[in-house]
């Protein structure tokens, strides 16, 4: 019994991450795997378990098998693990299952993502916040006296193959022209998830020459942060691409569930630039299917050329507020063929509405391949207007500093939406900005995007000015 962990430190709302030996431990963790099979009901049943190359992951893997089968459920333990395994294997074999991992996050963190049969994710609003009160008490009081309840067993499953023969699947770019392609797997999962998509260690050879960057699988991240949403941790990979002569570059982060593209002059694609190009794609594949007006999600600060492309191609566009779980609800309430994100998570409903970056990146070498375009040429038509990218400004009162950027903007031809913080976009359709209040820092995010860099650079400062309390001149 322990009473030394407070699993409120480490519970998110989508998501377990804490500092490993501070907030997490095997025996929490052996807790958390008892508590996981009570709370969903999954005695009896199958439970998939796996994790990534960080430290602790094989450990903790193990100490949630025992307590998974110690209240009754059969533990299929899946081994080295990208997230988007998870979600494969979830969906494919029909189980609930978890993934050691803390992501981009540095090396003395880790953490739980979890999902039900289906990969279905878990959320505060869909069971997590039930799994982390009863582990509590687990932790606190020691686990129940197993009574009637048979101990679960424990088998192997290797899903990397699989895996990788089912992407191989949905995209099919046996048949493109030849690319050289420079991967920084960031010492990630993507080291490994790499070879086994794109290269011929698991399955035949493709017409793709890969450059590998940092592919050893090392949960230290020796070479930098394994978080490519940081410009600073794309440089090795921008340099790489034009020492090479290479046609792109794909970045992944430390789970390898989301990936960035760099184009030949070594300039990175936006993901809102990738969400266009995917859901282009997406919509024309299944309208020769006979499918009409598909449903393409998007949230809200995603590039305003996202609906656009949506729309011109005869798809349905559909916003929604950031983040994952609403994103993966809209997926399955609408029927969604894809989704995409400003943080370059990409959702497939063909990948049970769950997000990989690794289909995303094949989608952008089909189409790279199937035309004699750069991808700098081939980009740009996604990329119509001039984004801010999102930048963060540390303030106490968001709501007051909300309300300055308002009052600065009354009487001005605008329109206002107050879905997830505030959007304020120009009535003439030239400019749109976005303030969202961070729910567990003192940020306050502001994006904006306008038609050219002398609409929006000037206006971006103006309201970051208003936002941090400066002087304004107009």
């Amino acid at each position: 019994m322990s009473e030394e962990i407070d699993l409120n430190q480490s519970f998110k709302a989508y998501d377990v991450r804490g500092v490993v030996g501070e907030s997490l431990n095997a025996e929490a963790i052996e807790a958390i795997g008892a508590a996981f099979v009570d709370v969903l009901s999954l005695s009896g049943k199958d439970v998939l378990v796996g994790g990534d190359m960080r430290p602790s992951s094989a450990e903790f893997a193990q100490a949630f098998a025992r307590g998974a089968t110690y209240r009754g459920a059969n533990v299929i333990m899946l081994g080295l693990i990208s997230t988007d395994e998870l979600y494969f294997a979830s969906g494919k074999l029909d189980a609930a299952g978890v993934v050691f991992t803390a992501s981009h996050n540095p090396a003395q963190y880790n953490g739980i993502k979890m999902s039900t049969s289906g990969a279905r994710p878990i959320s505060s609003a869909t069971g997590l916040f039930d799994i982390r009160d009863v582990a509590q008490q687990y932790l606190n009081e020691g686990l129940p006296v197993s009574g009637d309840t048979p101990q679960g067993s424990i088998t192997e499953r290797d899903v990397l193959a699989d895996y990788a023969a089912y992407l191989r699947e949905l995209v099919d770019i046996s048949s493109i022209r030849p690319l050289k392609i420079v991967v920084d797997a960031g010492n990630g999962m993507g080291g490994m998830t790499t070879p086994a998509v794109l290269g011929d260690t698991v399955l035949s050879a493709l017409p793709l020459n890969i450059v590998p960057l940092y592919f050893e699988l090392d949960g230290a991240f020796p070479n930098h942060p394994a978080n490519p949403l940081e410009p600073e941790n794309l440089k090795d990979l921008q340099a790489a691409v034009l020492e090479h002569g290479a046609d792109m570059g794909l970045a992944f982060d430390g789970d390898a569930d989301r990936c960035f593209v760099i184009d030949e002059r070594g300039l990175p694609l936006s993901p809102s630039a990738i969400t266009a190009l995917v859901a282009v794609r997406e919509i024309a594949r299944v309208q020769a299917a006979g499918e009409e007006n598909p449903v393409i999600i998007h949230n809200l600060i995603t590039s305003k050329a996202v609906p656009e492309f949506v729309t011109k191609s005869g798809g349905t566009p559909v916003m929604t507020r950031v983040g994952h779980s609403f994103i993966k609800a809209e997926m399955a309430s609408q029927g969604a063929v894809f989704g995409g994100e400003h943080s370059a998570h990409y959702y497939f409903r063909d990948f049970y509405n769950a997000d990989t970056g690794m289909l995303a990146a094949m989608h952008v070498l089909a189409a790279l391949g199937e035309q004699d375009l750069p991808l700098s040429e081939l980009g740009a038509e996604y990329e119509p207007y001039v984004a801010t990218g999102e930048i963060n400004s540390e303030v106490e009162d968001k709501q007051g500093a909300t309300a300055r950027v308002l009052a600065h903007f009354d009487g001005e031809p605008v329109d206002v939406m107050t879905m997830d913080g505030t959007t304020i976009s120009a009535k003439d359709g030239s400019w749109w900005i976005n303030l969202r209040p961070s729910n567990t820092e003192p940020f306050l995010r502001f994006n904006g995007e306008g038609r050219t860099a002398e609409i929006i650079e000037p206006l971006r400062d103006t309201v970051l000015a208003i936002v941090r309390g400066e002087n304004v001149t107009n």
